[in-house]
């Protein structure tokens, strides 16, 4: 029984000796696809989340956002229609895998609640691509999909992401 509390207590200590944990806040911009890219010209968002390192290739966390989807000018016959911004907030899991040192794939999953006139949100994904600049700043190109009663809104967009560590 001892051997059994020493392990577990050696595996709780070394999974905070790796950690890759902290206070994460970032930054994206990129362009709408599909359904939405006759609407919206680009795209821009922050997150802030927080992760903490199971091990040393496997963060877990908690994110929430805000994106933003400007519109696009239609200029028709003489006269141009103004489109609402699209807005969402986005509340989240997040997962990565480091495979690497500098590199990690992962993804964001949770409820994207829509907060403009007529906007119900729907279930948000967002597929990550990182890499690791220094200790604490990721670049990073992700794929954001929400999917929307009727609809689906896509994005590509690349972002920066600033880890604070407490």
């Amino acid at each position: 029984m001892k051997k059994v509390l020493a392990t577990f207590v050696i595996a709780l200590l070394s999974i905070g000796l790796f950690a890759q944990q902290g206070m994460k806040i970032g930054i994206h911009g990129g362009l709408p696809l599909d359904e939405f890219e006759d609407e919206l010209s680009l795209v821009a968002g922050v997150d802030l989340g927080y992760r903490w390192g199971l091990s040393e290739i496997i963060d877990l966390g908690v994110m929430v956002g805000f994106v933003n989807g400007f519109p696009e000018k239609y200029d028709r016959d003489l006269f141009s229609e103004d489109l609402p911004n699209i807005q969402f907030v986005p509340l989240a899991a997040s997962v990565r895998f480091w495979t690497s040192n500098s590199f990690s794939i992962g993804g964001d999953i949770g409820q994207a609640i829509g907060i403009n006139d007529g906007n119900d949100g729907g279930l948000y994904y967002r597929p990550t691509i990182a890499y690791l600049m220094g200790a604490q700043t990721e670049v990073n190109f992700s794929y954001t999909g929400i999917a929307l009663d009727g609809a689906t809104w896509s994005t590509i967009t690349l972002g920066v992401l600033y880890t604070f560590d407490f």
